[in-house]
């Protein structure tokens, strides 16, 4: 039968999670000499974060510009009105748009704060009438474009 057990916080779980933030790709032993472990013990903390669900995953961050020649364009979206049924539809179809890449529920001026990765001036403005301005309930879309990355995590 198997335990389960779940993870204690302290100082190093949270320097596991801090060194796996920024080198998921990290070797466990390297790990283990980081935070002080032995890499039996480092290998069990790691182990009991993925099964608890507090790591959820490993992946490549790729730089989209190198990659693609990609400018970023923080969104920020008001919606007509704030009720349950108009967030739900909102978040519902936002989710279908291949150009957004991430989208937040904010508190604040705007509603929604949207990542949008575009090729270029041109290719924003097809994202803004195509798929954005289309979205149900938006009221105001205002764009700002990136100039360049200063800390990605």
């Amino acid at each position: 039968m198997a335990e389960n057990i779940t993870m204690i916080f302290d100082r190093v779980t949270d320097a596991i999670l801090r060194h796996l933030q920024h080198d998921g790709r990290m070797t466990n032993a390297d790990l283990a000499e980081r935070v002080g472990l032995s890499p039996s013990a480092c290998l069990r903390r790691v182990k009991m974060l993925e099964a608890d669900g507090v790591i959820r995953g490993y992946r490549a961050m790729i730089d989209e510009r190198s990659a693609h020649s990609m400018s970023t364009v923080i969104v920020h979206i008001t919606l007509e009105r704030q009720t349950e049924e108009c967030m739900r539809r909102f978040e519902s179809r936002v989710r279908e748009c291949p150009d957004v890449r991430e989208c937040y529920l904010m508190a604040g001026d705007s509603d929604y704060l949207l990542r949008v990765e575009a090729r270029d001036i041109a290719d924003y403005e097809r994202v803004h009438k195509e798929e954005l301005s289309r979205l149900p309930g938006v009221v105001r879309i205002q764009s700002n474009f990136a100039i360049r990355t200063i800390v990605q995590r």
